[in-house]
C-alpha cells in the first residue's frame, strides 16, 4: 500500500467501498478509481431517485440508466439510507445527486429529499446539493443547519426560451437565479454554467457570469458539452441546423474519451479561458470540469473548497 499512487485516506475509502459493496445500494463512492481527467476530491453520492424528469437534450446519463426521463423512487430508500450513512465514515463529502437531481417533481409530494436531509444532520459529514430546480428553497429551513453544506445550481444560459428548449421541465432561469440569490444569502453557492454547447450557448458569457456574481455566486465551474450517440441525436433534432458542425468537430476535429466525444481542445480551451477571465474579472472562484484543464483552476471544480 505504501507504493501506491493513491494517498491513504484515498486508498482508506477504496477498500471501504469495496469491502461494503454487497451491503451500500444507496450510497456509492464517486468516480472509485479516479480518472485522470477529473479533478475533484474523492466523495460519496446519493440520490433517493432514478432517473430525472428534467428532460435535459444532453444529459449524459440517460445512456446507462435504462428508461432515465422516466423518474421514479427507490425502493426503501429511507430504511436503507439510515442503515447505509452510519458505514460513512466521519467528514466525508457526500453529493446529492451526480445522475438525478434531488428535486425532480416528485419531491414536491414524496418529500425524500427534504426527509433525507433531515437524516444526514444528524451525522459529521460535507454535504454538496446539486439542482436545477428552485424547489431547493422548500428546504432553506434545514439547509441553514448544516455546518458544512454547499450547494451548485446548473445554469446554460439566461434565454428562458433557450432553456425551455434545452431542459424543458427543469425550473425557469429567473427561478433557478432567485434560488442563487437566497441561498447566498446564508450558505455558500456555486453555479454550474454546463454545459456550454458551442456555439447555442456561448455567445453571451460574459452578461451571464456578471448576472451570476449580482445574485451571489461564490464559484463558477464550467464544462463543454459532451456528444454521446443519444444525447446528439436529441440535440440534432432540436437543432437541426447544427448538425454538419457538431458532427464535424466532434466526430472529425474532436478527441474520444472513453465513450465521450469532446470538441477539439484547442477550441475547448479557449472557450473555458473566457469563461475563467470573465469570473476572474468579478472576483469569483472559477474550475472547469473534466476538461483535463486543472491548471487554470483556482479551486476544486465541486465547490468542496467552502469546507
Amino acid at each position: 500500500l505504501a507504493r501506491h499512487p493513491f494517498n491513504t485516506e484515498y486508498l482508506r475509502l477504496i477498500y471501504f467501498f469495496f469491502f461494503y459493496n454487497k451491503i451500500m445500494e444507496l450510497i456509492t463512492l464517486f468516480d472509485p478509481w479516479k480518472a485522470k481527467i477529473c479533478s475533484c476530491p474523492l466523495k460519496y453520492s446519493i440520490s433517493p431517485y432514478t432517473g430525472c424528469s428534467h428532460g435535459c437534450l444532453y444529459c449524459y446519463a440517460s445512456s446507462y440508466i435504462k428508461n432515465f426521463f422516466f423518474s421514479r423512487p427507490k425502493k426503501d430508500f429511507l430504511k436503507k439510507l439510515e442503515r447505509e450513512i452510519k458505514k460513512i465514515p466521519k467528514n466525508s463529502f457526500i453529493t446529492m445527486a451526480n445522475s438525478s437531481d434531488p428535486y425532480l417533481s416528485l419531491e414536491k409530494d414524496l418529500k425524500l429529499t427534504q426527509k433525507t436531509l433531515k437524516i444526514l444532520k444528524n451525522y459529521s459529514l460535507k454535504i454538496m446539493i446539486v439542482t436545477k430546480s428552485s424547489l431547493v428553497l422548500r428546504d432553506l429551513e434545514i439547509i441553514k443547519n448544516f455546518k458544512k453544506i454547499v450547494i451548485s445550481i446548473s445554469l446554460t444560459t439566461l434565454d428562458e426560451k433557450l432553456a425551455k428548449k434545452l431542459e424543458p421541465f427543469a425550473s425557469l432561469v429567473y427561478e433557478r437565479l432567485k434560488a442563487i440569490e437566497v441561498l447566498s444569502k446564508n450558505i455558500p453557492v456555486v453555479c454550474r454554467l454546463d454545459p456550454l454547447i458551442y456555439p447555442l450557448t456561448t455567445k453571451k458569457i460574459k452578461e451571464t457570469i456578471k448576472e451570476l456574481k449580482l445574485r451571489g455566486a461564490k464559484q463558477i465551474i464550467t464544462s463543454t458539452y459532451k456528444a454521446k450517440p443519444d444525447n446528439l441525436k436529441r440535440m440534432v433534432k432540436a437543432f437541426g441546423e447544427f448538425k454538419k458542425l457538431w458532427e464535424r468537430l466532434y466526430f472529425k476535429e474532436g478527441e474520444r474519451y472513453g465513450n465521450y466525444f469532446y470538441l477539439p481542445k484547442d477550441l475547448r480551451k479557449k472557450l473555458i479561458e473566457e469563461v475563467r477571465s470573465y469570473t476572474l474579472k468579478e472576483k469569483m472562484e472559477f474550475s472547469s470540469c473534466r476538461e483535463g484543464l486543472k491548471n487554470l483552476n483556482t479551486r476544486n471544480c465541486d465547490g468542496s473548497f467552502f469546507f
